[in-house]
């Protein structure tokens, strides 16, 4: 039976606990960190280049004065963080604002110590008052003084032992500081190296001593003795340089030159941390213990936390001696790894169980070197399937069983057989009279790589191709070959034909992809999604691998990332992957491996070594306490990025309204490997809690103005959740809300009030002069119409009287043109019967009597006055028409201005022929010889013309 003592202690002593590396180049700071301290809020500080913070997200350097160095720091758990360095010694404390302010005490050092000229190097804070220690003396602050103490030689280190102070005098021995005195350990003068570091020891007040280069001594009150144990000549060697309690029981001391050794009381080495094994550095400067069992060393480049009660312990070869390991077992008291380079051993427990601190040392057992694929137990015989065939493990020997190369899993067929999957299809072993495992014979009729092999409640066998689809098998009764096989592949319902693996789950064969796992139907011979396995494992549904665990547990192995299910309440099935995150893309894909040493214990192999995983201490961190969330800063993001505060607490923050846009960042400080989500809620703003989120910061923004209560709660491994962390602020009145602007607002209003009363008065009285002026111009506008009217009327009268007086005269002027036709007429007629005139006697009248009455009738006919007569009368009726027409037309004569008169009359042709005296045709020529003077186109009326003239 596997003895496993070793893991009955708090602290384990086989592999190193998860080790946290914080580099500078995360804390952006400087590589030394010369002391540790912790506030009672759960942030760490650390004396670097300035106090440097963490809270368990947010790093943050507050620089001291002039840019010193910080040697120690001490948190007084009541909200000052005490600090010193080159000269200076002080503390850090919150503003009103959250920020923390730095506060100086040198000043109150008497004026005759001063300046300080060296280094302080411890602070403690004791009660009521704080001591700084500096190799010149030691200050005492209390009660806003301080006190020097001064030695007769050079100090070394102030130190503390449970309430007591111990100093080393350099050469003259151990002092203790009593009521502010030092007072003398006997024997103490013996020590002849260096005392870094004194401790409690045991419940009867005894001290653990331990010195640079002697090692370590108990001091009983009387005596001081060396201590002989594993430890001494390591811290002998490799230079203590500090020491602490940790978990109560363990001591940790830091060395110059090797790193971390843990030890109990007994004095055994428990364990050895170094760079090795996981720190960045060997030589460590500070060590703090935390409540939470956290170990942090301050080294001299870097940062590293140790989680001493962590459930699993890490060996890693870093120096790459074996490879990468495939496959890792425990057998008869030795360990044994399958890596690409062959099998390697060591002894489990080297020396017995007596000696707790186990270093391992891996040997390659001859002849195995190559791949190796899986090392499997079966009926307690150890078989490892290799790439140049299987063989059975024999202590620090092999035994070739198959010269079949290429196996890579076996699994149980039946009560006494074994059956492998290899390169090129299928083997059967049995047992020899021994009890050993033989080869029996390889199955024929298969000759498929076989990946992964396993047989379903009929017999049948499946087998997973190393690449593309799986087969079912169905052997003969004898087992030597196959009598029935069937590929499937996608057209058989599988998502894909690619990347298929089979196993057993709980005693039914499931298949693994990328799409989730599926089952196989035998009615309908193709395969279907197990869809309530795929709910149930959520994101692990596209497990690549399934790995029993311990009773109806199994591992899912989801292409890097590690979970572990328990199916052992029906219908139901509970999933834990926060656990186990720091093994996430540790492990070789498609070959995880994960061994039972016992009921507790798994051995998982990862890339280049393997972890020791304890169910139990896994389990029992779900009960731990855990730290409430701060909230670490609250940013103004309006305009640019603004800092407004700082450790947010529960006190009202009133917060201007032109800065109404923020950013609330938020921390838990909880420093373990695990998944921290959040949930925040701002009442007077959100109308529920949100979602569960990795994010430790939230933005919002056009905040109205009003009173706030921003409340925020982390939860561990999506199990564990914290209290509520309240934080309550105050949106303030915009400028135009404010009691100053409300004042204005009143006076602006009774200002307002007067004008508009004025304004409206004034345009009262500007409306009725406007009403006054409108009736007074609809007055005279009524007048001027009414003077328009009358004297339209007069125009008209005129109008009609000129229209009467104008057809009067056209009358008349048509009657004197009528008159003198006539008259022509009438005298043409007497002209022509004075041509058929006879006397008496018949004959015809003599011509010399004729011409003289012609002449009278000539005259009478062209007679002018007539003319001048109807031209005065056309004038009147037609004003300015001979005007225009002869400044149109200067060539016309008088005979073609009369002939336009009378065409403008519109006379007929032989009315005009009587007035002119000529004949018609002569009218018709004259008519034509006036158009082309007067230039008129052919088809334009002569007549028209004269009249629109």
């Amino acid at each position: 039976m596997l003895n496993i003592s070793a893991f009955a202690a708090d602290i384990k002593s086989i592999g190193v606990p998860y080790v946290q590396n914080y580099s500078k180049f995360q804390y952006q700071s400087g590589n030394q960190n010369w002391s540790i301290t912790r506030n009672e809020h759960g942030v760490m500080y650390f004396g670097n280049e300035g106090l440097l913070s963490f809270d368990g997200r947010y790093w943050k350097r507050y620089p001291m004065p002039n840019g010193l160095i910080v040697r120690a720091v001490a948190a007084d758990g009541k909200g000052r963080i005490y600090a010193g360095g080159f000269g200076e010694f002080g503390y850090w404390q919150a503003d009103g604002k959250g920020f923390l302010k730095y506060h100086s005490l040198t000043a109150l050092i008497p004026k005759n110590a001063q300046p300080v000229k060296e280094e302080i190097w411890k602070i403690y804070v004791d009660k009521n008052r704080v001591l700084f220690e500096a190799f010149g003396g030691i200050y005492i602050y209390a009660n806003n003084k301080v006190k020097i103490i001064k030695p007769e030689k050079p100090f070394l280190f102030l130190l503390k032992a449970g309430n007591r102070f111990f100093a080393e005098e350099i050469g003259a021995g151990l002092f203790e500081l009593i009521d502010n005195k030092l007072s003398f350990v006997k024997g103490s003068n013996l020590l002849a190296s260096r005392v870094l570091t004194i401790l409690p020891f045991g419940k009867d007040g005894r001290l653990l001593i331990g010195t640079a280069k002697d090692g370590l001594f108990i001091y009983d009150g009387q005596t001081i003795t060396p201590w002989q144990n594993q430890a001494n000549d390591f811290l002998k060697n490799y230079q203590l340089n500090n020491g602490i309690v940790v978990m109560g029981k363990y001591f940790a001391f830091g060395t110059i030159l090797n790193g971390v050794v843990i030890v109990d009381a007994a004095g055994n080495m428990l364990q050895q941390i170094n760079k090795s094994s996981g720190l960045q550095n060997n030589t460590v400067l500070s060590l703090y213990s935390d409540s939470e069992q956290n170990l942090w060393a301050g080294l001299d480049n870097g940062i590293d936390r140790i989680e001493l009660n962590s459930p699993m312990y890490f060996y890693f070869d870093k120096t790459g001696r074996f490879g990468t390991v495939y496959s890792s077992i425990i057998f008869n008291k030795k360990i044994y790894l399958g890596t690409n380079q062959g099998l390697f051993y060591s002894d489990w427990l080297p020396g017995g169980s007596n000696q707790l601190l186990h270093s391992f040392n891996f040997q390659l057992i001859p002849g195995s070197q190559g791949q190796v694929w899986e090392l499997s137990l079966h009926d307690g015989r150890l078989l490892c399937s290799h790439n140049d065939g299987t063989f059975q493990v024999n202590g620090s020997t092999i035994n070739k069983i198959s010269s079949l190369s290429g196996g890579w899993t076996i699994k149980k067929f039946g009560n006494d057989q074994l059956i492998q999957g290899c390169y090129n299809g299928l083997i059967l072993f049995k047992k020899d009279a021994a009890g050993n495992w033989v080869l029996n014979h390889k199955i024929e009729g298969f000759t498929e790589p076989s990946r992964l092999v396993e047989q379903d409640s009929k017999g049948q066998l499946w087998v997973s191709h190393a690449y593309k689809g799986v087969y079912k098998v169905i052997l003969s009764a004898d087992k030597k070959r196959v009598v029935s096989q069937k590929f499937y592949d996608k057209r058989s319902g599988l998502p894909n034909s690619y990347n298929v693996g089979v196993f057993n789950l709980d005693n039914r064969i499931v298949f693994s992809s990328d799409s989730g796992f599926y089952v196989y139907d035998d009615i309908t011979d193709r395969f279907y999604k197990y869809q309530q396995l795929n709910r149930k494992l959520n994101t692990f549904a596209s497990s690549n691998k399934v790995i029993a665990a311990i009773g109806k547990k199994y591992w899912f192995i989801n292409h890097g990332r590690v979970a572990l299910a328990d199916l052992s309440v029906p219908g139901q099935l509970l999933i834990d992957s926060n656990r186990f995150s720091m093994l996430n893309g540790q492990m070789v894909q498609n070959y995880e491996n994960i061994s039972l040493i016992n009921n507790l214990i798994y051995l998982i192999s990862v890339d280049d070594g393997f972890v020791i995983l304890n169910d139990r201490d896994a389990v029992g961190r779900n009960r731990e306490r855990l730290p409430a969330v701060l909230v670490r800063q609250v940013e103004n993001i309006t305009d640019k990025t603004e800092a407004m505060t700082e450790m947010g607490t529960e006190q009202n923050e009133s917060i201007p309204y032109g800065k109404n846009n923020i950013r609330i960042s938020y921390a838990l400080p909880y420093y373990r490997q695990a998944r921290v989500t959040y949930q925040y809620f701002l009442e007077g703003y959100s109308k529920q809690w949100s979602e569960w989120s990795a994010s430790s910061a939230k933005e919002f923004t056009n905040l109205s103005q009003g009173t706030y209560h921003f409340k925020v709660r982390a939860k561990i491994n999506d199990e564990n959740v914290t209290g509520i962390t309240s934080y309550t602020f105050d949106i303030a009145a915009p400028w135009y809300s404010s009691k100053l602007a409300c004042f204005i607002y009143v006076l602006l209003a009774v200002l307002l009030y007067y004008l508009v009363r004025r304004y409206y008065s004034q345009k009262l009285q500007r409306h009725q002069a406007e009403i006054q002026e409108k009736l007074r111009r609809e007055h005279e506008e009524f007048l001027r119409r009414e003077a328009i009217i009358n004297e339209q009327q007069i125009v008209t009268i005129k109008n009609e009287q000129l229209q009467a007086d104008l057809e009067s005269k056209s009358r008349e002027l048509a009657n004197s043109a009528m008159n003198i036709v006539y008259k022509n007429e009438l005298l043409q007629k007497i002209s022509e019967e004075l041509k058929n005139l006879k006397d008496k006697e018949g004959k015809r009248l003599p011509e010399d009597q004729l011409k003289k009455i012609n002449k009278v009738i000539d005259e009478g006919i062209n007679d002018n006055r007539d003319w001048n007569i109807f031209e005065n009368s056309f004038n009147e009726a037609h004003e300015n028409f001979f005007k225009k027409l002869k400044q149109d037309h200067p060539d016309l004569v008088p005979n073609d201005l009369k002939l336009c008169a009378y065409l403008r009359m519109n006379m007929s042709s032989k009315e005009m022929a009587s007035l002119l005296n000529i004949s018609l045709r002569g009218v018709e020529i004259r008519r034509y010889r006036l158009r082309k003077k007067l230039n008129l186109e052919h088809d334009k009326n002569l007549t028209e013309f004269l009249i629109e003239l």
